[in-house]
């Protein structure tokens, strides 16, 4: 039986998917308007795939080009298709995890 993809995360999902702590994520919401995750009755933060890959962006060129919260800021307001670049980010990800480990078989 094929396992059905999670459409929602919670907070604690995402912080764990990019390495971070729920309180950052909490303060990009705050920062980046395009962020704006569900909100069930009770206040708990759902977290669309979009918001995930719009977070992983946002983390990507904070933390590891080391922009600005302008920066980044700027540089979304000129991205029109933040998904497929998410998208493009991760498989480039995964394929630096893949030769890194390849590299590191050989020795």
């Amino acid at each position: 039986m094929e396992e059905i993809p999670k459409t929602l995360y919670t907070i604690g999902e995402v912080a764990e998917m990019i390495g971070e702590a729920p309180s950052l994520i909490r303060f990009w919401e705050k920062e980046f308007p395009r962020l704006k995750p569900l909100k069930s009755e009770k206040g708990t933060r759902k977290y669309t795939q979009s918001d995930l890959q719009m977070l992983k962006l946002i983390h990507h060129l904070v933390k590891r080009k080391g922009m600005t919260l302008e920066g980044a800021r700027q540089y979304l307001k000129k991205q029109h298709d933040t998904d497929q670049q998410a998208e493009l980010l991760e498989k480039l990800e995964n394929v630096k995890r893949f030769l890194v480990e390849l590299k590191q078989g050989l020795k």
